[in-house]
């Protein structure tokens, strides 16, 4: 892959499809859900994914497209170059807010990440990294994370995990919301990891996210200096649900150890 002319190629489809979703926001959108109430797609969410395949089978036809919609091949292993793609993360903003949403997108060669791009449509701010070069915000480059206290940190976590739920006992993360500074949460998992690579969260902690959710996030929050890992330290699979532990590494190295390893999860 010649990173240098995907990576420009990328970030011109990404500001592309932005421009569309902008226009959306004086139409009618056709919403619908899909595994339950809260969890919706729109026609934008499908245009844009298509819009995407159509381009790459244009000028990249060899590579493949992991997208949240279904639209692309969802390969099933990782060889190649694949795009992993969620074209409006945070649906639900979308529709009720027209803001606090992102177009996703993580380029991975062979697994490895190689670009990932967060485009925040609304501010226009691009969140972007290419393997081994550090990340930016609009071409400004973004400082490596530096070490935070627990009980100074600010962290996105939704109010679900710490109240009753299928997925996790309510009591393993509640003692680390009450030690933190502060919690945030903005319904969309790209951009707090995009705020965490940014500094403006020191932590993004869920128990479910898909790949097309994290796998720009993760690009950038490593080339910061941050951790990316599963609620137990795991690796994260790429090709299906994880829970997720984004950090800046002091922060996830103490969260580790004094909140997590002694929970029976």
């Amino acid at each position: 892959m010649d990173i240098n002319a995907v990576d420009i190629f990328a970030k011109q489809l990404v500001k592309e499809a932005g421009e569309r979703i902008k226009k959306s926001f004086s139409k009618v959108l056709n919403i619908e859900t899909k595994s339950h109430a809260n969890d919706l797609v729109t026609n934008m969410d499908k245009e844009i994914e298509e819009y995407f395949i159509h381009k790459l089978k244009s000028h990249f036809p060899d590579h493949r497209v992991l997208g949240e919609e279904g639209v692309g091949s969802n390969p099933k292993e990782l060889s190649g170059v694949v795009w992993i793609i969620d074209p409006i993360d945070g649906t639900m903003n979308f529709i009720h807010q027209q803001r606090n949403f992102a177009i996703s997108v993580g380029i991975y060669e062979d697994g490895v990440g190689m670009i990932g791009l967060i485009y925040d449509v609304v501010h226009d701010e691009l969140y972007h990294a290419k393997k081994g070069e550090g990340a930016y915000i609009n071409d400004k480059p973004i400082s490596p994370l530096s070490p935070v206290k627990v009980e100074e940190a600010v962290i996105g976590i939704n109010s679900t995990w710490v109240t009753q739920n299928r997925r996790i006992d309510s009591n393993i993360l509640s003692p680390l919301v009450r030690a933190v500074r502060g919690t945030r949460s903005y319904g969309s998992a790209a951009l707090e990891m995009a705020y965490v690579a940014a500094g403006r969260l020191d932590s993004y902690i869920t128990l479910r996210l898909s790949p097309w959710d994290f796998a720009a996030g993760i690009i950038l929050v490593e080339e910061v200096g941050g951790k990316c890992t599963t609620l137990k330290g795991e690796k994260l699979n790429l090709l299906g649900e994880n829970s997720v532990f984004i950090a800046n590494a002091s922060f996830h190295e103490a969260v580790l150890k004094d909140f997590l390893q002694s929970g029976n999860w």
